[in-house]
Order: C-alpha cells, then structure tokens, then sequence
C-alpha cells in the first residue's frame, strides 16, 4: 500500500490545552499526530478511518502486513473493539492505564479499520497510562492507532526531537511532553483459556502475566507469521552496525555501556534494569549521530524487564 504523502512543514508543540484542541482537529480531519505515550513517542491518527490509517503507513513506510496497536481511553471503549475473555478482564484490571498490549478477537461491529488489524481476526489494544494520549483519544471521540514515531525499523523516539529527525515533513504536528517514562515498547501479550502467549517482550514481564493469572506464560508466536507489532526479524535499527555483548569498545565504536565500565555512555552505572530500559532508545540515537562507525553494547542481564531490553538489541542488530 502506497499512496502520495505530501510534505508538510512540522510543528512541534509543548503540550497543552491549545496543543491539545489543534491535535484533536487534526486527528478529526484524518490526519495522524506525533503524540508521547509512557512508552515511547506513537503517531496516532483515527483508527476507525481507512484513509487515516494510511496515512500512517504512508509517513512510517511501514509494511501494510504489519498490525498497529489501538490506543482507548477507557475499558468500555475496549469492549466495544474487542472481546473480553476471563483472562483478558484479569490482565487488564492488573496492569491497565499502562504499557501492556491485549491481542484479542476483533468485534464485528467495532468499526475498525481493517487496515489496523491487517485482515487478522484480532485487534491489539492498549489503555495508555500517559495524560497526553488519554486526552488526544477524549478530545478527538476516536480510538488511536498508533505505532512508534518514527520510519519503520529504525530507532524508536523517547523524546520529541527524535520523532522530528525521523518524520520532519511526513506529519503536521509533534505533541511535545518531554522524555517518556519507559523507554520501550508496551509488552504485548495473547490471553488465551489455559495460557497467556508473550508475543513482544516490554515493561510488565512475564513473571507479572503469570502472577496476575495464574496461567503458564509461553513466549512465542502462534500459526501466524506476523500477529503483532515488533516482531519482524530486523527492527529498532540504527542506520550503524551493532555489535551486542561487548566488554570494551573497538577502535571505530561508540560502547553504550551497563554497569560500572568504561564507555562513551552508561545505560545505568548503578546496574538498574528499568533505568537501562527508560534510556535504551535515547542512547541509541546519540551513538548512531556520533562520528564512529559502529555501534557496541555491553552484556545486559537477560532478567525481568533485561529481557525487553535484549529482544530490541538483537532486533536492532539483526
């Protein structure tokens, strides 16, 4: 699916009441909108109109066969797109507002795009904990479709500025709210009767899932070959080779490092998983602007939220 994106002169403005009522117009007429979430920074347009839908593939140059989350301001608003299983109901009383993503069984009369689903019989869903993306979907009346801000594969955006280097004259307007708090992805999970499928790692690990559940969490995807977004092989890339697991950096490489080490810039000197997670992106993006060649990353423990942390890392190396 292609179709012509005319050039646009980008604006970014500081969130606020004014922002907000322009966002909500444009969101309205059809256009998508840069807006942060706790995740990362998502380009939202109304979920409900084909064209608007396209429009956000157009400006990411993101492959058509790829879903995108829906952004609700609410759980009724959810059960109007999707249907609610026990397990579903469970996961979303425990971990919503907040960066968790249901893949469930589509509505019939849910009036989606069936661009956003990209012809699944499922639709994912998130209830963002974010006051910008809560007030964009209750100002404009529509849910929000909204992948990352940015050309598809490449980094995701954590702050405004990123999102302007990736789509400067692809959208109208940059929702500016400062750095978002995660730094990652939502994690997105499939609730199934007798199990609950980890289909992309993020902030609600899958320890949480089990905890909240009581089900086994089995990591994988299903008979598909794409169900959700974040799950194409190569993703999350800077325009930079990567190596991943590196004690000390070449002589061409700019080290992002973990813990207490020499390197151009630390994750987290303190070791903290969550922090590394918040800075991941952020990181990314100063390392592949620098004047070396390749980019190096320290060992990051594969525990709790680490394991969101390496799947991004492998997917950007790939």
């Amino acid at each position: 699916m292609t179709i012509a994106n005319p050039a646009y002169s980008t604006r970014s403005c500081r969130y606020g009441a004014e922002a907000l009522r322009e966002a909500a117009l444009l969101i309205r007429a059809g256009e998508p909108v840069a807006v942060p979430t706790e995740t990362v920074y998502g380009l939202a347009a109304d979920a409900t109109d084909n064209h608007a839908v396209a429009a956000i593939y157009s400006a990411k140059g993101r492959p058509s066969f790829n879903p995108l989350i829906v952004h609700v301001a609410d759980l009724d608003m959810a059960r109007g797109l999707a249907d609610f299983s026990p397990v579903a109901e469970k996961l979303a009383a425990r971990f919503w507002p907040g960066p968790l993503t249901l893949v469930l069984p589509v509505r019939a009369d849910s009036g989606l795009s069936s661009l956003v689903t990209a012809g699944l019989p499922t639709v994912a869903l998130r209830l963002p904990a974010h006051p910008a993306m809560r007030a964009l979907i209750r100002e404009s009346g529509r849910p929000l479709a909204a992948p990352s801000a940015n050309r598809s594969g490449s980094i995701s955006p954590t702050r405004a500025e990123h999102v302007l280097a990736s789509l400067n004259g692809k959208v109208r307007m940059i929702l500016d709210e400062g750095p978002t708090s995660e730094g990652l992805e939502s994690t997105i999970a499939a609730p199934e009767t007798d199990r609950v499928r980890l289909l992309r790692p993020g902030p609600v690990t899958a320890m949480m899932l089990e905890e909240a559940t009581g089900l086994p969490v089995i990591i994988g995807k299903g008979d598909v070959k794409i169900e959700a977004p974040g799950q194409l092989e190569s993703h999350y890339a800077p325009s930079k080779p990567v190596r991943l697991d590196a004690l000390r950096a070449e002589g061409d490489e700019y080290l992002i490092g973990f813990g207490l080490m020499p390197c151009h810039i630390n994750l987290s000197p303190e070791a903290n998983l969550r922090e590394a997670g918040a800075n991941l992106f952020a990181a990314l993006h100063i390392a592949d602007a620098s004047a070396v060649a390749r980019i190096a990353v320290a060992p990051i423990p594969n525990e709790g939220i680490g394991a969101a942390i390496n799947d991004r890392l492998k997917r950007a190396a790939a």
